[in-house]
């Protein structure tokens, strides 16, 4: 079976000479299609790091990426945003909606982007407003709209094109322990309906059940990869 995640032995290090700092040491981290795992671990401990190399943000200084099989490292820089636009689907911690752009041009400009027709994106990104839960605000613009709402219009925007891969850096740190549990469970909902593989970085043990495994990271190495329902 082609992994949706094979990355071996990944490091990273920022800056040199006296001055260079190791963020990802030797990181082996696999993750099978459709899989939901949550990535844990005191700040600074490497995981945000690993969530931007796995996003075709960063790149790596040493060890080899696969993401479905394609291989990431080595690739120049400039084929990286393509990667991105055909593999990932990202939900950010302050949401980073265009805050002069309505809930359905947010979404409709990500399928655009990735060469959808206007009227078909229109469309498409309707359907994902209403699937959850925003039908009747896909006028509004994001200052609008509730903490929730907008992370709710992410969610849809980071499902756009249906991407096989959706990366989530912190999705429930600005949101009440309410209506970050509701977010975290609409977007484990909908990526298990359409097979999405998804890694979450997360401080929140409030939604550890969801994951199907939680990966602990420190001082940027794997520490223990447990089933969910462990604690930290």
């Amino acid at each position: 079976m082609t992994l949706a995640i094979d990355a071996r032995g990944l490091g990273k290090v920022f800056g040199a000479g006296a001055l260079a700092f190791r963020a990802l040491d030797a990181v082996d981290f696999q993750v099978t299609p459709g899989e939901l795992v949550m990535l844990v671990g005191p700040s600074g401990s490497g995981k945000t790091t690993l969530l931007s190399i796995l996003g075709c943000v960063l790149t790596a200084t040493e060890g080899e990426l696969r993401l479905f099989g394609e291989r990431v490292s080595g690739r120049p820089e400039r084929e990286l945003p393509l990667l991105r636009r055909a593999l990932i689907g990202f939900v950010f911690q302050g949401h980073n909606l265009i805050g002069a752009l309505s809930a359905r041009d947010n979404v409709r400009l990500v399928l655009e982007s990735r060469g959808t027709t206007a009227h078909a994106a229109r469309a498409e990104a309707d359907a994902l407003l209403a699937a959850v839960g925003l039908a009747d605000k896909r006028d509004r613009l994001p200052a609008e709209l509730s903490g929730g709402q907008r992370q709710r219009v992410a969610i849809a925007r980071a499902l756009a094109g249906a991407p096989p891969l959706v990366l989530a850096d912190e999705p429930t740190a600005a949101l009440d322990a309410h209506a970050g549990l509701e977010v975290t469970e609409l977007l484990t909902r909908m990526c298990r309906e359409r097979g999405t593989t998804v890694v979450v970085v997360t401080h929140d043990n409030r939604i550890f059940h969801l994951a199907d495994r939680i990966v602990h990271i420190e001082d940027g190495r794997i520490v223990d990869g447990r089933l969910s329902g462990v604690a930290a």
